[in-house]
């Protein structure tokens, strides 16, 4: 007699525990973008276009350095019509040599140099380019943009005014701008010549050097 073969048990679908433990921490993982690529990029992308295009009107250093167009002014009359002149004639100039001064103060002291870096990446990896979507996440508590902005607010404030950065940026700035007034006082101006045309491409050079700060994707 033969004897049938045995029908084999169904098969019931088994979920493994690690897996499904980990696919939550998975999906946690993918959502929390550091910081908005594509907005940084297009942010750094304007900034180097704006400062390329600033710079293509600076004037000639050699006719920033001419020492047979100095002289002592008369009054303090002079100096200030001297000073307007060469302001609107050397703004990029000058505004590079502000920048050297400042960097160079800043170069000097490698601790404040490293906050000041430290503090810019906070602000742009923390507020200025993250996602609207993508919250901030510190030891397992979630912070509002309201609450990043006020830790922001006063981290910077601890930055500045109790270590030697601000100092340190504000001398800068006023060694740059000894600098400035005393050549825009001494250099006379008259062969020096300011057409409309490079009045309006003076003030087109400065609209496009803070043009960058309307960067979409971010927060400025």
């Amino acid at each position: 007699m033969a004897s049938s073969a045995p029908t084999p048990p169904p098969l019931l679908p088994v979920t493994n525990p690690a897996a499904a433990g980990s696919s939550p921490a998975a999906t946690a993982v993918g959502s929390d973008a550091p910081i908005a690529t594509p907005a940084f990029r297009l942010f750094l992308s304007k900034l180097s276009d704006s400062a390329r295009r600033s710079l293509s009107d600076r004037r000639p250093w050699t006719e920033l350095v001419d020492r047979s167009a100095f002289s002592r002014p008369d009054s303090l009359s002079d100096a200030t019509s001297r000073l307007r002149r060469n302001l609107a004639y050397f703004r990029v100039n000058y505004a590079a040599v502000v920048a050297f001064a400042l960097g160079a103060s800043l170069l000097a002291h490698p601790f404040s140099l490293l906050v000041l870096l430290g503090l810019l990446a906070a602000w742009c990896f923390l507020y200025l380019f993250r996602g609207s979507d993508q919250p901030v996440v510190l030891f397992g508590r979630t912070f509002s943009d309201r609450e990043t902005l006020l830790g922001l607010v006063v981290a910077s404030f601890v930055a500045f005014f109790f270590t030697s950065v601000a100092s340190l940026i504000i001398s800068g700035l006023l060694v740059g701008g000894a600098i400035v007034a005393v050549h825009g006082a001494c250099r006379m101006p008259e062969d020096l010549f300011l057409d409309d045309a490079d009045a309006a491409s003076g003030n087109s050079a400065a609209q496009g050097l803070l043009s960058f700060l309307g960067a979409p994707g971010s927060r400025v």
